[in-house]
């Protein structure tokens, strides 16, 4: 299975300035099989270590970490010669071992040329809670997300479509309109499957959504496991609150988190370690809402209003118990979640592409869904879940603050008009 990360790795690999890499993301997102695969392509071997599978390498690193020491051990561990520049030595789920999260600092500083990716699920919640250094500045770091919508059509074999959309959308032509519904009905697969690797490769394999979904319920389960065993005791409940909640508020005309929602009396100072640990470990993103349009945009966020969307929307649909068949032809009594899938899609391929985004909202109520800055241009964009693309809000956006060019994404097909870049929600990977 194509995985971009790859291309990342490989310039990783070559580059002059390379550190050992931390590669973190959300449970099952792909971190062993991307490492393993591109180690296996480019490297004479692999010395692969599992802290959770075995505890006991904890005890290697508990005297002294200096490459000198630690290598001649752990390739008796392995079985293998650790050659430099020839061997990738992997660390995974190295959160549950701070020492050898520190003992990077060391290979960075007193041995570069051995080639080092450490894999955590739960990296940002470790380093929040570290015992010791972090190695700040000694590492190079990489967040790996789910598969976004490219990946997925071409696991299905779509690459002559994915070529035509990427033309399209850089001369603004209208896809034929065949292709076009093929691509909104992939789009609506994407949905129910998600980015999950394994429910991905089973829908290539199956196309059997019962499986899927059984698969999407046990990495749930996963997810409600980890909050139980790696947070604190008191934050247990509140996490778990916060994560059943958010497919809630996603239904909702104003998809603005409110804590009010959570529970009743809901406060800041009550629920907002939950939201951390939650978006820390990769499970959800937050974005803000910014006040003003200017650059840089992080300075102008409102750390009181926010939005919250869900890493995966498979895993979003399997939340909300979501009948495959009703997302597949987008039935009526979907109406008021249509609107809060589409934007938690569109979040989450804009994450996948590196972009950090906002939302904007007037004081009369006008509201952008995302404002990112593309280039050198603050870009807002407009999300619709149908091909209906009456968008008030972003004409007042478009009058008040003269962007460059708007885009609206929506079910309608790539054109561009009165300054809008008309974007099918099928081609958002393209942004």
């Amino acid at each position: 299975m194509y995985r971009k990360i790859i291309e990342y790795l490989e310039s990783w690999k070559e580059s002059k300035y390379r550190k050992p890499l931390i590669l973190q993301g959300a449970r099952q997102v792909g971190k062993t099989y991307s490492i393993l695969e591109f180690g296996r392509i480019h490297y004479e071997n692999v010395a692969y270590f599992n802290f959770e599978t075995s505890p006991k390498l904890n005890e290697t690193f508990e005297e002294d970490i200096s490459p000198d020491y630690l290598v001649p051990i752990l390739s008796h561990i392995a079985g293998q010669t650790i050659i430099r520049e020839k061997t990738l030595i992997v660390f995974d789920e190295v959160q549950l071992c701070e020492r050898a999260l520190t003992s990077l600092k060391y290979f960075c500083e007193d041995a570069p040329d051995y080639h080092i990716i450490a894999a955590g699920s739960l990296l940002g919640v470790a380093v929040n809670r570290k015992s010791f250094s972090f190695p700040v500045g000694k590492v190079d770091m990489k967040t790996l997300y789910p598969l976004d919508i490219e990946e997925f059509m071409l696991a299905l074999g779509e690459e002559e479509l994915v070529e035509r959309i990427r033309n399209c959308f850089s001369t603004n032509t209208p896809m034929p309109s065949a292709l076009h519904d093929i691509a909104i009905q992939l789009y609506r697969q994407y949905l129910v499957v998600g980015g999950m690797p394994e429910c991905v490769t089973q829908f290539v394999e199956t196309k059997d959504y019962i499986l899927i979904r059984h698969t999407q319920d046990t990495i749930l389960e996963s997810y409600l496991n980890d909050m139980s065993k790696y947070n604190n005791l008191n934050e247990i409940k509140k996490t778990r609150l916060v994560y059943n909640n958010i497919t809630v508020q996603l239904s909702r005309k104003n998809t603005r988190f409110q804590y009010k929602l959570v529970k009743k009396g809901g406060r800041a100072s009550e629920l907002e370690n939950a939201i951390e640990w939650l978006t820390l470990s990769g499970i959800v993103s937050q974005i803000y809402r910014v006040e003003q349009i200017k650059k840089p945009l992080e300075n102008y966020r409102n750390i009181d209003a926010f939005k919250i969307y869900v890493s995966d929307l498979g895993l979003l649909c399997a939340k909300k118990n979501l009948a495959p068949n009703d997302i597949l032809y987008m039935v009526d009594e979907l109406n008021d979640f249509k609107g809060g899938m589409a934007e938690n899609y569109v979040e989450v391929q804009l994450s996948i592409n590196g972009y950090k985004t906002y939302y904007w909202e007037s004081e009369r109520g006008a509201e952008i869904d995302f404002i990112i800055q593309r280039g050198y241009k603050i870009i807002p964009i407009e999300v619709k879940a149908a091909d209906n693309t009456k968008a008030k809000s972003l004409r007042v956006y478009m009058e008040t603050f003269k962007p460059a060019y708007a885009i609206k994404v929506s079910a309608k097909n790539f054109g561009f008009e009165d300054g809008k870049k008309i974007v099918p929600l099928y081609a958002v990977f393209c942004i």
